[in-house]
């Protein structure tokens, strides 16, 4: 497990933040992208995204 939470600059798809949860919780980047599509379709994905996206900073 990675010991920081940032957006990493390479591997993302539209602002890291998939990426970036999955390297720090060391699951596969594709299981996270799939969790969110399904929030989004049945909760507030899209919310949440929005809101780790501004908090989450990008790796220097």
């Amino acid at each position: 497990m990675a010991s920081t939470l940032v957006r990493p600059r390479s591997g993302r798809v539209l602002a890291g933040v998939c990426a970036a949860l999955a390297d720090r919780f060391g699951i596969s980047r594709g299981l996270v992208r799939v969790a969110f599509v399904l929030f989004g379709l049945f909760g507030v994905g899209e919310l949440v995204y929005l809101a780790l996206w501004i908090m989450i900073p990008k790796a220097p």
